[in-house]
């Protein structure tokens, strides 16, 4: 689902890319892999994957180390500023982000009948929200704006997209809306306004899985956003693009696939079956492998962690649990015998699934709260993006009938 280079792929693909100029680039274009697999397109400071080691880390901390001991707030901070804030810096930046979660009148008037037309769910919703709020803010295009304006901007945006996200789900469901509560963190913000009683661990779970999916390369959804914003446009295009990217199941609709995946299995003496059959007839499993990752995906390591510590004391959480092991046990070995010398592992929304299940959230809300969280990674790199006045405008080559032909 998510995608980027690890720094040895990154050097080599620079090498190889230097290579390849003087042999083939002709007319000013350059051959690189489908799907521009492998290829650096621009830098960043905000992370990296390192796929051959199982390691991402935002700026120069590991992610995982990040969702362990910080908060949402703080990890946000470090992807705007660069560095981890200072605790009255944390209390500041939690403020402006709790006065941004509220929606400007006319949005708020509008969200019934947004939800009204959301046949397919909260996330088509949240795509024609966002676009509504950044006109009745007016927002500007980034090209036109102070490196200040933009930041305020982007956290104006990501602040109010769990706001949107609940009102939504709850609007399609008969309920009125809930206000967001000022005195709570954002993931418990969130849990409040789904009405989901966020008790503090439970707000602290969602908070990790939160930190855990904030940001991760150029997957296809931030790539999106950085080409639109690389044209100057204005912030909620640019997420509005990102999320339009996000809804392919390819992207970002894996969770609530890979719990119906469990289901569908239902029992242990029914694995071998199933994978046969999936794998055999050429589907796909979702849950496992990743274009990056050639070692075990360090949040799907946190997030099984996370699962069981749900599971203590719950007889029908420990069930899921444990099936939702053994399947994935059993899954690697098939995969394994049937696609030999393929490196395939369990991703992260294997157990996001499990993860959100357990912390009360229903399936349809799985990809819009991943959405909660990389909004905000999202914004980052518009903000980095608009710093770069170069528009990305790559080149197609051209495999039709040979032109020109007589017109008829």
């Amino acid at each position: 689902m998510h995608s980027a280079s690890d720094s040895d792929r990154m050097t080599q693909t620079t090498q190889a890319t230097q290579n390849q100029t003087t042999t083939t680039q002709t007319d000013e274009t350059l051959d690189v892999p489908a799907g521009l697999k492998g290829v650096v397109v621009a830098t960043t400071r905000l992370g990296d994957v390192r796929g051959s080691e199982g390691f991402y880390h935002y700026h120069q901390y590991s992610a995982v180390e990040l969702a362990e001991r910080r908060t949402f707030e703080d990890v946000w901070f470090l992807q705007l500023e660069g560095r981890l804030p200072t605790s009255d810096e944390r209390a500041a930046f939690a403020a402006d982000v709790a006065a941004a979660r509220r929606l400007p009148d006319v949005v708020l008037a509008a969200l019934p009948a947004v939800a009204a037309c959301a046949g397919a769910g909260p996330l088509d919703a949240l795509r024609t929200a966002l676009s509504l709020l950044g006109a009745a803010l007016r927002l500007r295009p980034v090209y036109d704006l102070s490196p200040a304006q933009r930041r305020a901007d982007a956290v104006r945006l990501a602040a109010a997209v769990p706001t949107v996200v609940a009102a939504v789900h709850r609007l399609q469901r008969g309920l009125t809306p809930i206000e967001p509560r000022d005195d709570l963190g954002h993931a418990a913000a969130y849990l409040a306004m789904l009405d989901q009683q966020p008790t503090p661990a439970r707000a602290r779970v969602v908070e990790q899985y939160l930190i855990l999916t904030l940001e991760h390369g150029f997957n296809a959804s931030t790539f999106t956003g950085r080409v639109v914003a690389s044209t100057g446009a204005d912030v909620a295009a640019c997420l509005v693009a990102a999320i339009g990217a996000l809804s392919g199941p390819l992207h970002g609709g894996a969770p609530s696939r890979a719990l119906d995946t469990i289901d569908e299995i239902g029992t242990p003496d029914r694995i071998d079956a199933w994978v046969r059959e999936r794998v055999l007839s050429g589907g796909r499993i979702m849950g496992f492998g990743h274009p990056v990752y050639r070692t075990e995906d360090p949040r799907s390591h946190m997030l099984r962690g996370i699962a069981e510590r749900l599971a203590d004391g719950d007889p029908e959480a420990r069930a899921l649990v444990t099936f939702a092991e053994q399947v994935e046990a059993r899954v690697l070995e098939l995969l394994h015998e049937l696609k030999p010398g393929r490196r395939l592992h369990t991703n992260v929304e294997y157990y996001a699934g499990v993860v959100m299940h357990l912390a009360g959230l229903p399936r349809e809300l799985f990809t819009p709260t991943f959405a909660v969280s990389r909004a905000v990674g999202w914004s980052a790199h518009v903000l980095e993006q608009a710093a770069d006045s170069t528009i990305i405008r790559p080149s197609a080559r051209y495999v039709g009938p040979a032109a020109p032909q007589p017109l008829p």
